[in-house]
């Protein structure tokens, strides 16, 4: 038997002064992040403006190797704007399914992470698509870090670059 429990009430008029959450976003530990509508508008706007100077275009592929943080809703968004073709490279893949995956997207940007926390533990992510593009054959120029779990990188001077750096470059 299903039985509806009413839900709290719904105040028809919320303070209009107040800015709107567009995005929520809670990850370990404990950290939370909220975007309003204006900020998350602005910040895909200049993820689609950063993507444009790395030469991305319409029907372009961008691969994305991201945990689930607001920046992969921001390159969504980014995506769309310029009209570039998000591909997803689950964070779980292993870096010979990531390779295969990233050659067949050919995609020459890839957005990743530098860790990721799971499970209470801080894991690697970029190295898994260092490892990934280390064995050749993909059309990979750019990869793009995100910083999530601030702490020592394997970095490719003339591939790599900060997600943060780039966005506030516009």
């Amino acid at each position: 038997m299903l039985r509806c429990v009413p839900s709290e009430p719904i105040d028809p008029s919320p303070d209009p002064h107040a800015p709107e959450i567009a995005l929520s976003w809670t990850g370990e530990p404990g950290r939370v992040e909220e975007l309003t509508h204006s900020q998350l508008i602005g910040r895909s706007s200049r993820a689609a403006a950063a993507l444009t100077r790395f030469g991305v275009r319409a029907g372009d592929r961008v691969a994305v190797h991201l945990p689930l943080v607001p920046e992969s809703v921001i390159v969504t968004l980014a995506c769309g704007r310029i009209d570039a073709v998000r591909t997803t490279l689950p964070v779980s893949l292993t870096a010979p399914e990531l390779a295969a995956r990233v050659r067949e997207s050919g995609a020459r940007v890839v957005i990743t992470a530098d860790a990721a926390f799971w499970e209470g533990a801080v894991r690697p992510v970029k190295s898994t698509i260092d490892r990934a593009l280390s064995r050749g054959g993909t059309d990979v120029e750019s990869v793009l870090v995100v910083n999530r779990c601030p702490r020592p990188i394997a970095w490719h001077p003339d591939r790599d670059h900060w997600w943060h750096e780039i966005l506030a470059a516009d």
